[in-house]
């Protein structure tokens, strides 16, 4: 819990000590930033050239290290897509948890494991798909695909994004040029925000069309049960979240936008729980209190949770495309004809 803390007060503190940890951290992004713009000139020069893939592709990825909801929007294109054609995920798997919740959210599209992603696409030809949705894909040049779908968080915008260590992003903004499209996500921030995020990159980058969508909480579900739970029996309610997410502090305004009140146990992204660690969170509940955590959180943790413990429930993402709806149904349909060149 402390890692996650210490980072989240580096990138997005406001006081002294983060400004002056950025300040020190800034001669080591200058040099991430060197080793990202030679990567990207081994390509543009055609020293390193992109290989094509056995079925037709569509990148789901973000120039940051998390947070944007990369999860539920490549499983909402794979869901979308299914009605059309048989698409399977593939992706590098890192964490354990991700290729499961995908599993979880549609069982049947095949999830694929590979940090090959070349490799991994000729996998999904050979389990039956005609299309495919490659999983944080965008900096992986090595694929290429017929779609680049970037997304941005309007929760955690910065008109100046750091690059690592100094900040969470892994490319600079610059980088949409290579987008086929841009999708603005948000969680807690207001629809406002995300039309201003979107115009910025309407008025930066003209050519690249934008969307935005909506990353809403469904209801809560048991993690080792089928029972559910309306968000309507959160308000008054006492909650414990238990987040190690990319964004903890947007999924927690959410809850506490419920009006439960709402304490936090947070861990950083991909965190595997032990079960001394689950063991204590279990105890650290009040009486009456519900524990609640991402559905990413719920594949790992409700393997040790406690059977005499309070239950463990879980709360997905919802999309709900709130602008550009016809632009993203253009950028997959381009994705679903190219199959047709390929049989």
């Amino acid at each position: 819990m402390r890692h996650a803390q210490r980072l989240e007060r580096l990138w997005w503190g406001t006081g002294a000590g983060a400004r002056l940890a950025r300040l020190l951290l800034a001669p080591v992004s200058f040099l991430y930033r060197l080793g990202v713009a030679a990567h990207r000139g081994l390509y543009r020069t055609g020293i390193r050239r992109a290989r094509p893939l056995a079925l037709p592709a569509i990148s789901v990825g973000n120039l940051t290290v998390g947070g944007t909801g990369k999860t539920p929007v490549a499983a909402w294109i794979a869901a979308t897509l299914a009605r059309q054609a048989s698409p399977a995920i593939v992706m590098r798997g890192y964490g354990d948890d991700e290729p499961v919740v995908h599993e979880r959210l549609n069982p049947n599209v095949p999830v694929v494991v590979s940090p090959d992603r070349v490799r991994g696409v000729e996998r999904a030809a050979t389990l039956g798909a005609d299309v495919v949705v490659l999983d944080d894909a965008f900096q992986h040049r090595r694929a290429l695909r017929d779609a680049d779908l970037v997304l941005l968080s309007a929760d955690r915008w910065s008109k100046a994004p750091r690059l690592l260590p100094a900040g969470p992003w892994r490319e600079p903004l610059s980088a949409l040029r290579r987008a086929s499209m841009v999708l603005v996500t948000r969680k807690a921030a207001s629809p406002a925000a995300a039309h201003a995020v979107a115009d910025t990159i309407s008025h930066r980058f003209p050519a690249i069309p934008v969307a935005v969508a909506a990353l809403t909480l469904q209801e809560l579900r048991g993690a080792s049960g089928e029972s559910t739970m309306p968000l309507e029996a959160l308000p008054g309610t006492r909650v414990l979240a238990i987040v190690g997410i990319g964004d903890p502090s947007a999924f927690l305004r959410q809850l506490a936008a419920t009006d439960a009140t709402v304490r936090a146990a947070v861990f950083p992204d991909h965190h595997r729980y032990t079960h001394a660690e689950v063991g204590r969170l279990a105890s650290m509940m009040s009486p009456g209190e519900i524990a609640v955590c991402t559905l990413k959180d719920a594949v790992k943790l409700a393997p040790h949770w406690p059977r005499e413990a309070p239950p463990l429930w879980y709360v997905s993402q919802s999309v709900v495309i709130e602008e550009g709806r016809d632009a993203l149904d253009a950028l997959l349909a381009r994705v679903l004809a190219a199959r047709a060149t390929q049989s």
